[in-house]
């Protein structure tokens, strides 16, 4: 198979979603991709990180790690982004991420290229296919190419998100992953990984 690089970009609050970035990460690795994994920088005010003992300790459980700059977007074919739902969308510190890739989007670096998401919220109905739209719309102004997971196995009768992946955290915010999201993060990997490689051997072949 062509070789794929491939970056999972994620902000997390309190660990829900770096866990989740972590097996995504994990599993496009054992399907055969070079892997980044990065961390989308707090932006937070102190106080509010410090009014949640889970969001501090996670706050400082990733401060050494490697922060997530333009260039992992640029050096991947194919890119893994994953936030927290807020009020239905993405949250201000991932947001904040993207709009730094103005200079790359205006130099055609982000075109071409795999993308899809992942995302976590407290209820069911919480906004998890909303905050996915909302990623991928912003996919659609880099010119790239949107890999969702669709219905391609069976096990998005039991995720039921056809957009991405996606996990409830529960009323105190701190459910574990189930081996549905693990699955799912599994395929959603492999499938991004096998297109990704789809598409550069095609453009190599051209």
């Amino acid at each position: 198979m062509v070789d794929v690089s491939l970056s999972v970009i994620y902000y997390s609050a309190t660990g829900t979603v770096h866990r989740m970035a972590e097996h995504a990460a994990a599993s496009a690795e054992k399907a055969g991709a070079t892997v980044r994994l990065r961390h989308v920088e707090e932006r937070a005010p102190r106080r509010a990180i410090e009014s949640d003992p889970r969001w501090l300790r996670h706050v400082e459980e990733v401060g050494d790690g490697a922060p997530a700059t333009p260039d992992d977007v640029v050096w991947a074919d194919a890119v893994l982004f994953g936030s927290p739902t807020r009020f239905g969308n993405v949250t201000s510190q991932f947001q904040a991420f993207v709009d730094t890739l103005g200079p790359q989007w205006e130099k055609g670096l982000l075109q071409d290229k795999v993308y899809a998401g992942f995302t976590s919220s407290m209820t069911r109905h919480g906004g998890q296919e909303s905050t996915l739209l909302s990623m991928y719309t912003t996919f659609f102004h880099f010119g790239g190419v949107v890999v969702p997971p669709g219905y391609t196995d069976r096990l998005a009768f039991d995720d039921g998100n056809p957009y991405g992946v996606s996990h409830q955290t529960g009323g105190d915010n701190d459910a574990p992953l189930t081996e549905v999201q693990l699955h799912a993060l599994e395929h959603l990997a492999k499938r991004v990984v096998t297109m990704s490689a789809r598409l550069k051997a095609g453009a190599g072949a051209a």
